[in-house]
């Protein structure tokens, strides 16, 4: 029986893989592995998102979490559009800002160093701050140098749950609903300096329960502080919309369930050395818990907005998106992987193909597990063979290993299914990469080269062109 994870692509992906001698000269020029990205995608994604304001009739702004991607051409395209930038760290900062990103555009989060606030605090970014002594540490900053007030956000990560309990993971980001009345006491200590904007919250979560808690539970601080005599305007809803990577529900249906009966050995291995994701097998019972992105998601993205939206609080008995309207609340989120969704491939060429002593068929990349980390975050697909080609019914079904002399290097723990055994010298492409996928983890390990970085745009006489990342600008393919 054979098993497909097939990605899903979207028609600007197809029309780059239609055109495999111009991807072979690019990693012949460039090298492999070769990350590309397409930055009109991004902005193409953000417009999703805002339809679904326009649709709820609410006013707010679109951040893409700078984290998920350090391409220079997204972050350039983005300078031209209503969407701004996450940043969490001092150089992300600095990149946004020279990418063309006013700091009005900008939210600060994550870990800040005083440096990091000084600059968030100089250009004007909105501060999203996690506990008290970060408050207290920027409205020093402001009072010493003298800048204008800064505009900052109250970052939430635990709520009380009315009724049946909702558990989530705990954070280290942010602080309890009820630690509010401690963080309004700095801020009335220092409105000379700080101006409260509204509330954010942080979940390391898909989950919709979670979320919908997690809003209540910051309009309920937006009235907190409206009766400490604040006037907050904005709810930040961070990220955590996902991603479908996948084209067939039933495909990833079948291959969950099939990988159940592989771990407890009732059809053969479909993993290296039988690894269960998180399943495994105990005395004939299958135990654990399948620890994968739910590859195949027919909620995401923009959807997923639309369905938060639309559900009744828990405890306020309207829909969010009439509560937000009612207050006439901003809303903000900060989408990373769902705003990079179809706006990156990354490429890797056959080194070797061996067939082991058990039988298995190993292809080692010219890349690692570090350049491609699609499974280091859990999400399984399949890659495709440049030029493409039909799948058979009887495919070829490979272990795909890296180029880093360590036991663990498997860019797939997984086999995964090629119409043929590829040769020496072809290329695989992995879709859906620039979410997390190209160099969230890449390093130059044992001295192997990083993955460069090309950008793909329409080209002025049909078709596509491109250009090195750190070159691409928005005036490239005819824009002005």
């Amino acid at each position: 029986m054979s098993l497909f994870l097939s990605p899903l692509l979207s028609g600007s992906v197809r029309e780059v893989l239609a055109e495999p001698d111009r991807l072979a000269g690019m990693v012949e020029a460039l090298g492999s592995p070769l990350n590309i990205v397409l930055p009109q995608q991004m902005t193409a994604n953000a417009h999703d998102f805002l339809a679904v304001y326009a649709e709820h009739h609410l006013t707010g702004k679109v951040y893409f979490a700078h984290k998920a991607n350090k391409s220079s051409a997204l972050i350039r395209e983005l300078a031209v559009s209503e969407v701004g930038v996450d940043v969490a760290s001092l150089g992300e900062l600095r990149h946004a800002l020279a990418a063309g990103i006013t700091g009005d555009k900008i939210m600060a989060t994550g870990p800040k160093d005083l440096e990091f606030l000084y600059l968030a605090a100089k250009v004007g970014a909105v501060v999203n701050a996690d506990s008290g002594v970060e408050l207290e540490r920027l409205a020093d900053i402001v009072a010493r140098h003298q800048l204008p007030r800064v505009r900052v956000m109250i970052r939430l990560s635990a709520f009380d749950s009315p009724g049946v309990k909702v558990l989530s993971r705990p954070s280290r980001f942010g602080v309890h609903q009820r630690e509010m009345g401690e963080l309004l006491g700095v801020l009335a200590r220092h409105r000379d300096m700080l101006d409260l904007l509204g509330m954010a919250y942080h979940l390391d979560t898909n989950g919709l329960d979670e979320k919908a808690l997690a809003l209540e539970g910051c309009l309920l601080a937006m009235r907190e502080a409206t009766v400490a005599g604040f006037a907050p305007t904005a709810i930040d809803i961070g990220g955590g919309f996902g991603v479908n990577y996948l084209r067939d529900r039933e495909e990833w249906e079948s291959y969950t369930t099939e990988l159940g009966h592989a771990v407890l050995g009732t059809r053969p291995a479909m993993t290296w050395q039988n690894h269960g994701y998180g399943l495994r097998a105990e005395a004939g019972t299958l135990r654990g818990t399948l620890g994968v992105y739910p590859g195949y998601r027919p909620v995401a993205g923009a959807g997923y907005l639309d369905e938060l939206l639309r559900r009744t609080a828990p405890s306020l008995g309207r829909s969010f998106a009439t509560l937000l309207l009612e207050n006439m609340y901003d809303l903000y989120i900060e989408p990373g992987r769902a705003l990079a969704d179809q706006c990156g491939i990354t490429l890797a060429r056959v080194e070797e193909v061996r067939t082991t002593h058990g039988g298995d068929h190993m292809v080692r990349l010219a890349a690692n597990s570090r350049d491609i980390s699609a499974e280091e975050h859990a999400v399984l697909m399949d890659p495709l063979l440049v030029p493409a080609e039909p799948m058979v019914d009887r495919p070829a079904e490979v272990f795909l290993t890296g180029n880093l002399c360590l036991e663990d290097d498997l860019i797939t723990r997984r086999k995964v299914s090629l119409p043929r055994l590829p040769a020496v010298g072809e290329l695989l492409a992995f879709a859906n990469t620039a979410g997390y996928f190209m160099d969230f983890a890449a390093d130059d390990a044992l001295m192997q080269p990083v993955a460069r970085k090309a950008a793909i745009y329409p080209a002025l006489s049909g078709g596509w062109s491109w250009c090195l990342d750190t070159e691409y600008w928005p005036v490239k393919g005819g824009r002005s």
